[in-house]
């Protein structure tokens, strides 16, 4: 088995698609196809089922998934580490972020460690809580920001800054009187709200937990997985969604949306690290920007 068949392996488990899987790794299909072939040939295991021009991972291939995730995640840490052998800042740096903080908040940061350090090819991805936290993990990315705490025994986490949860509606909601909105008001208006795994929805049910509300008690009328999304949707309807202040604000300034009278505590944002992988100077360098700036 090599790095290779398992980076080919990785990305056409990703994608579920061959001829995608091959551009990304700027390979032919018959070549992405082949490597795959030889890999379950050499090991006679079954790793994607084969439906008429789509294919789809097998049970063995989502167990296999995250060891050879892990495997090229060392690779490149053990790369890594031997390029910095001869000291300097050289090689790359991967870092995932939630929507909410790679939108409105790290960019400024990450800017600033390409003025100092322009030979670092710096990498900014973007996913929620739950996944930032996974590429974590798996040495995907070697930093991440998340919305809220996690309990994750591997992953080092610190609080970075901190942010406000609000609940807008457009301006022709009946909440957009001012009137003070109790708790028990919730369950009457229609939601709009982000996906499972967002820190955004984690964090408002775990507010509304303690304010003995079940969040399965709100009437959820979509779901959609961005900010941008969200936002569009409130403003074209009679619904309530909550969203960072920082997202909110510029549909506040125009009057596009109101906020209410809700409060709801502060939540932080966190920078992860795994507790175990090799520190390279890079992200060393990007953590000292962040906490002297930050």
């Amino acid at each position: 088995m090599t790095l290779e068949q398992l980076r080919i392996f990785v990305a056409v488990a990703e994608r579920e698609h061959l001829t995608k899987a091959a551009l990304e790794l700027r390979l032919t299909p018959s070549a992405v196809s082949s490597a795959i072939k030889v890999l379950e040939d050499r090991y006679g295991a079954t790793l994607f089922h084969r439906v008429g021009r789509r294919i789809e991972m097998t049970d063995g291939g989502r167990q296999f998934l995250p060891e050879a995730r892990a495997t090229l995640a060392s690779a490149k840490a053990a790369e890594l580490a031997l390029s910095e052998l001869g000291g300097g800042l050289r090689g790359s740096l991967t870092v995932q972020a939630s929507q909410t903080i790679a939108s409105y908040w790290v960019a400024p940061f990450l800017a600033r460690f390409h003025d100092v350090h322009p030979t670092i090819d710096l990498r900014l991805e973007i996913g929620n809580t739950q996944s930032v936290a996974r590429a974590v993990l798996e040495g995907v990315a070697e930093i991440g920001f998340i919305e809220g705490v996690i309990d994750e025994p591997a992953l080092f986490s610190r609080v970075v800054a901190y942010d406000r949860l609000i609940v807008v509606v457009a301006p022709g909601h009946p909440w957009a009187d001012g009137r003070e909105v109790r708790s028990y008001d919730l369950a009457t208006a229609r939601w709009i709200m982000r996906e499972e795994g967002s820190g955004t929805r984690s964090a408002f049910e775990s507010a509304l937990k303690s304010r003995g509300i079940d969040p399965a008690a709100l009437d959820i009328a979509l779901v959609l997985p961005s900010n941008e999304a969200v936002r569009s949707a409130v403003r074209s309807g009679p619904f309530a969604t909550v969203m960072s202040e920082l997202v909110a604000e510029p549909d506040l300034q125009a009057g596009r949306l109101v906020r209410i009278r809700f409060d709801i505590p502060q939540r932080a944002f966190c920078m992860l690290r795994h507790k175990e992988r090799y520190r390279t100077k890079a992200s060393v360098a990007l953590e000292m920007v962040i906490m002297q700036e930050g």
